[in-house]
Order: C-alpha cells, then sequence, then structure tokens
C-alpha cells in the first residue's frame, strides 16, 4: 500500500506532539496524514479519545493506517473494536505506555486502565524501546504478542519523543514505508 492510497491516522499521546516530535512533523510531510485532533491532550478523558479515534476511522473513505504513540496506542487498541470492518489497513504503535503498572502516571492516563489483550483485527507493529521509561520491554512485548503485532525492538531509545532526541525519526518513517509496502 501507498501513502497515497490511505488515510493516514495520526495519534499522539498524553500532552499531545509539539511542534518538533515526530508525529508533528510527519503530519506536515505525509500528504495524507492528518493528527486526530482531542479535545483535552493534558486532561485525556479516554471515552472520548476512543469515540474521537472511532470517528475518524469510520469517517474515512480510503483504507487507513493508523500511527499512533504512547497514550495514543491504548486509545487506539481500546478503539478497535468500534472501528469499522476492515477500514484499518495496519498500525504502526510506538512506545505503548503502561497506563496499569507505570507509577506517578495522571490519574487521567490511568484512568485508561486496564488494556485489552484481543487481538487487533488488523497488522500492526509495535516500537519498543529497552528503556522507556513508561513501560517495560518485556510488557511491551507480552501486549505485543497478545495483540498478535510484530515487535520492533528500538534499542535504549527512552520514550521516543522528543525528550530522547527523537525529532523528525528517520528510522521511523523507513520502518513505516517497509511496512506499509507489505500491507
Amino acid at each position: 500500500m501507498k501513502i497515497a492510497d490511505c488515510d493516514i491516522l495520526i495519534l499522539p499521546g498524553y500532552a499531545g506532539s509539539e511542534d518538533e516530535h515526530w508525529q508533528a512533523r510527519w503530519a506536515d510531510r505525509l500528504s495524507t496524514g492528518r493528527i486526530v485532533e482531542q479535545d483535552d491532550w493534558h486532561e485525556p478523558d479516554a471515552e472520548a479519545w476512543r469515540t474521537r479515534i472511532a470517528a475518524a476511522v469510520n469517517a474515512a473513505t480510503r483504507p487507513v493506517m493508523l500511527i499512533a504513540h504512547s497514550l495514543g496506542v491504548v486509545a487506539a487498541v481500546q478503539a478497535a473494536p468500534q472501528f469499522r470492518a476492515g477500514a484499518v489497513k495496519g498500525a504502526l504503535l510506538v512506545a505503548f505506555p503502561d497506563v496499569e503498572t507505570t507509577p506517578k502516571l495522571p490519574p487521567s492516563v490511568t484512568a485508561f486502565a486496564p488494556v485489552p489483550r484481543d487481538p487487533l483485527p488488523f497488522p500492526s507493529l509495535l516500537v519498543a524501546s529497552r528503556n522507556d521509561p513508561y513501560c517495560s520491554y518485556a510488557r511491551a512485548e507480552d501486549f505485543a504478542y497478545a495483540w498478535g503485532a510484530v515487535v520492533v525492538d528500538a534499542g535504549e531509545s527512552g520514550h521516543i519523543n522528543v525528550a530522547s532526541g527523537h525529532g523528525p525519526w528517520p528510522e521511523g518513517l523507513m520502518r513505516l514505508a517497509g511496512f506499509m509496502k507489505n500491507l
């Protein structure tokens, strides 16, 4: 599948994606990409986030590719049962946060727990870091296997965000292109 042939829905996590974040950059760079906006990035409401994501997927007129980061991953996985059958052709899931066991997360973030463990109805890649402060690699790998996602070991990459040195993240774009080529 080519980028021009699908709607790319970008799902940021808690606090959104600032201008330097790879998701914001990709939204500007990918001709069919757009960020699915939420009402409040800093006080997320789990039900509202899931509803907004499902509405965006179900309104798409072309096949959908999801690109989710952090809390956007959790919301996407939770919203998946609400997606129109066959609408999503694939998902790039990056830096899954363990909202169930990570200490000191804001209550609005832990309210997203529990995280479903049902297989996803579309192919997916989960990019996980060995030193993500919000999720152990073993826990991310466990969820990926439950979802039927292919795990991509990002090494010691932190939370794969601006703070961990991932501005444009060209490696991620290459991974996305390879994944889409095989869909």
